[in-house]
């Protein structure tokens, strides 16, 4: 059982180390590029991101880690005088309302309605820029959060060894 909770503990930390460095190319280059480029153009891009990014191996990645994340905080909140248990906990709970709560509130429900908006239409424009602006915000949250959860992760992984 205790390799078990190793390797979920490791994968947890490794998967939130990927996820912060996605979510980091997005907030520090991505989305300012396709703001760069003329607005359907740039519009058009992210509405395909967002499609494809549901046919990747992000989706699979995404889900897993927080299952992971979920039972470390489970695992650790059943015994919290365990070597690393509270840096596992805060830092699975951190992954889980950061990454997956702040994902499905703020930066999903944007995602569905520019996809339901004609990226060259003066409604898209105004979408486009409402877009850029709130989820760039929330995906700054992710970052800043899958990055932090990260850093408990390998406390707890540490405090194990």
């Amino acid at each position: 059982m205790d390799a078990l909770n190793a390797a979920l503990l490791w994968f947890s930390a490794v998967s939130a180390g990927i996820m912060a460095g996605v979510y980091f190319a997005f907030s520090a280059f991505v989305m300012r590029s396709l703001d760069a480029i003329a607005a359907p153009a740039g519009m058009q891009a992210m509405q395909s991101i967002n499609r494809v990014i549901l046919r990747s191996t992000f989706l699979p990645l995404f889900f897993l880690s927080l299952l992971a994340c979920a039972v470390m905080a489970v695992i650790a909140s059943l015994d919290l005088a365990a070597p690393g248990a509270v840096a596992m906990l805060i830092g699975a709970l951190l992954y889980i309302l950061g990454m997956f709560v702040v994902t499905v509130v703020g930066n999903v429900p944007l995602n569905n309605r520019l996809d339901a908006t004609a990226a060259g239409s003066d409604e898209g424009a105004a979408m486009w820029r409402e877009y850029m602006t709130r989820w760039t915000r929330w995906n700054h949250v992710r970052t800043l959060v899958c990055a932090v959860s990260l850093v408990f992760l390998v406390l707890a992984i540490v405090a194990r060894s």
